[in-house]
């Protein structure tokens, strides 16, 4: 009572007088407030009634159009998002039910049971020896078990077009007619997202042509290899690279009291339960891809819209069935258009056939890999006669989906009374050779680097991990004839130096260009002596690890000392700008400005109806490690699609049917001849422009406080050798 009546004084206290009725002017003002709310609820009214006539006409474009100019609806904040979707998540929990089978029951009652429910769990992390509580949304088993079998009940919405994506002219204007559509995905990066947004059309002009390019080409499913991919899976998997439809059996528990024993059994249990895990999210994918196979494949073509990555790489909107996914969606999918294949595509099929079935065939000469394709003539024409109940030769090969693809398409046209008459729809690839060091050899122009990733032409391909290979197995040959006890490296030399070959060194070499580290390239060393298992000694693999990393990394910096050299000037130039708060950026040869996201990031506390969430948000700090080591590889990234988005344009004006999947280009095989003249002559237009130059002055200009270290010296290779390099991309 006490707590009302001191409310109530507070209120009269506070309370202004009411406005007296009887003044003209307030009666006049009231007469026209009422008058605008009129106005602007029949001007609602109006316009309401035209977006529905427009829906009805399918007319979107005019609807957005007229949503946009009213100022009051603005955007939700991430709040407002969090706090409606936890309500909705509540509201499905309150109304969803699962009635369970009578056998199920136990006493034959019907009773129902909640489908979701929201529980609370702590979870222990034993390497921090840390726990903490996590809000959980939990199905009934009888859900869960409705759903894992298929993710065909699952919504796919941004599927392949079945007419011509929508020419970008914006950074949200594109693309699909409907759904939308971005054209860089900056996953929450503002700054990013900004930049874009401010950037001149006329800027841009050159990259949404490159998107629009890709966007254009005409894809269907390839039937033959669908069915055997649909019989193979029907018939439980486990075949070409396709998981096992089938759980791993539990290991049933040990009838004993021994510790050490039961241990072992709960080991056992965790890695078989590990194993169906991933076999779960593998089926789910494959189930996906192959939901949108089947509900493509009596369509006549249909394209993929494409948009970009912050670095400028372009990929397809469509994430599921597109042609950078496995071996199984390539396979799948070809040309919607098809053309004869002539002499020269005849021979490039038979070579594509060959890179397909790699096993080293791939690196051959282009002669041993035709040979190599003629010489297996029957067991190609076995695989599309028979290709599950013959000698499945196409189940050996490194890409089989793709290989019977090749299988079905040779033995057509050598089938054919005219072989070169044949119309093919396969798109023949053509990949560089380690394609990061291939950027970093032409920005250092650097001879040594450019003849190990054929930047300059040989009589057969040259393989960069083979002669990395080489020269570490010539170290460890030295450090094993050298006495144990002055150098400790001898002992782990003598243990490795028959091990060592390109597949032991081929993931480091492959990730130098991306930074990597020792320790990221002990690991992969570790791995691949550990798959092996010819050191049972966990200590010995190791320290075995940590020479074979040591060794590796120094052979590389002595076959690519202008690679190294560059990579280290751009992350003191990252380190620079970073010390002083700032972000890295800079803008591709195309004109894309581009913004490293890398900032530390904040908890922001959400109170919604279900649970207090913690959600991450930027802070206006930036991570300065991540700035420095990040920069090289995204910088050499956007160079690399800055090549292929020009190869792209220019194939399209040449005539030519093109796809990109970054290092790796495809084309019809009578086009390939035209393809390679173009992607090098592009190729050397990239690098014929001061690059480094250029981003110096940019640098130097947008902080002109701050002091970069000058450019790494470098060699004096002739770019114009790669127009008459065969092996550049092969």
């Amino acid at each position: 009572m006490r707590f009302l009546e001191k409310t109530k004084k507070k209120k009269n206290l506070t309370d202004k007088k009411p406005e007296d009725k009887s003044d003209p002017v307030a009666i006049e003002q009231e007469k026209l407030t009422i008058s605008e709310q009129e106005k602007l609820t029949k001007e609602k009214e109006r316009l309401r009634k035209k977006v529905n006539k427009l829906i009805k006409k399918q007319k979107m474009k005019q609807v957005r159009e007229i949503v946009k100019e009213q100022e009051d609806l603005k955007p939700w904040g991430q709040e407002a998002h969090v706090k409606v979707g936890c309500r909705l998540i509540q509201l499905l929990m309150d109304t969803a039910y699962i009635q369970p089978p009578v056998d199920q029951s136990g006493d034959g009652s019907l009773d129902i049971c909640p489908a979701f429910v929201h529980v609370l769990k702590t979870v222990t992390k034993d390497a921090q020896k840390t726990s903490r509580r996590y809000g959980m949304i939990e199905c009934d088993p009888l859900v869960h078990k409705g759903m894992e079998k298929t993710a065909r009940h699952m919504v796919i919405p941004y599927m392949p077009m079945l007419v011509p994506p929508i020419n970008w002219t914006g950074y949200d204007r594109g693309a699909y007619l409907f759904l939308p559509s971005y054209v860089m995905r900056t996953h929450g990066a503002k700054q990013q997202r900004q930049v874009v947004k401010r950037t001149p059309r006329t800027q841009l002009e050159p990259v949404f042509e490159a998107l629009d390019t890709l966007g254009s080409t005409k894809w269907r499913v390839n039937k033959r290899v669908l069915g055997v991919i649909d019989r193979i899976w029907a018939n439980g998997g486990h075949l070409a690279d396709l998981v096992d439809r089938e759980d791993v059996p539990l290991p049933e528990e040990p009838d004993t009291e021994d510790e050490t024993e039961i241990k072992k059994w709960k080991w056992k249990v965790k890695d078989a339960k590990k194993e169906n895990s991933e076999r779960h999210s593998q089926r789910c994918d494959i189930e996906l891809k192959l939901a949108v196979s089947r509900k493509m494949k009596d369509e006549e073509g249909f394209y993929y819209p494409h948009n970009l990555d912050f670095r400028g790489r372009a990929y397809p909107m469509h994430p599921y069935l597109n042609h950078l996914g496995s071996d199984m969606c390539r396979g799948i999918l070809e040309f919607s258009e098809g053309r004869r294949l002539g002499k020269s595509g005849l021979r490039w099929l038979k070579i594509h056939l060959a890179n397909l079935y790699a096993g080293g065939v791939d690196k051959l000469s282009f002669d041993g890999r035709v040979a190599f394709t003629e010489n297996h003539v029957d067991e190609i024409f076995d695989s599309v006669d028979r290709p599950l109940e013959g000698r499945r030769w196409w189940l050996g090969a490194e890409d089989p989906f793709q290989c019977l693809a090749a299988c079905i398409n040779l033995a057509e046209a050598l089938r054919s009374p005219s072989p070169e008459t044949t119309v093919s729809y396969m798109p023949v690839h053509q990949d560089g050779s380690c394609n990061g060091l291939q950027h970093y050899a032409a920005l250092g122009r650097d001879k040594l680097g450019a003849a190990a990733v054929n930047l300059v032409g040989g009589e057969k391909p040259a393989d960069v991990y083979s002669g990395i290979a080489a020269r570490v197995l010539d170290i460890m040959r030295s450090d094993a004839e050298k006495d144990p006890a002055t150098n400790p490296n001898a002992l782990h030399a003598r243990l490795l130096v028959n091990q060592v070959d390109r597949k032991l060194v081929k993931q480091t070499v492959m990730t130098s260009v991306y930074g990597v580290t020792y320790v990221g390239a002990r690991d992969q060393i570790k791995r691949r002596l550990k798959e092996r298992g010819n050191i049972a000694d966990d200590s010995a693999l190791f320290a075995a690890a940590c020479y074979a990393a040591r060794t590796t990394l120094t052979a590389l910096g002595e076959m690519f000392e202008a690679a190294r050299s560059i990579m280290s000037w751009l992350g003191e130039c990252a380190k620079v700008i970073a010390s002083e708060n700032h972000p890295v950026r800079w803008t591709t040869p195309l004109g894309l400005p581009v913004v490293q996201p890398y900032r530390q990031l904040g908890r922001h506390l959400i109170k919604t109806s279900l649970q207090v969430l913690t959600l991450q948000r930027e802070t206006d700090k930036v991570m300065v490690k991540r700035q420095r080591t990040a920069f090289p590889p995204n910088f050499v990234h956007s160079l690399d699609g800055s090549h292929m988005m020009m190869t792209a344009v220019a194939c399209k004006k040449a005539g030519l049917n093109f796809a990109g999947v970054h290092d790796s280009y495809w084309t019809h095989a009578c086009d390939v001849d035209e393809m390679n003249r173009i992607l090098r002559e592009k190729f050397v237009e990239l690098y014929e422009a001061p690059i480094l130059e250029n981003l110096l002055e940019s640098f130097q200009e947008s902080f002109p406080n701050l002091t970069f270290p000058p450019l790494p010296d470098r060699g004096d290779f002739d770019l114009r050798d790669v127009l008459e390099s065969p092996y550049f991309f092969n």
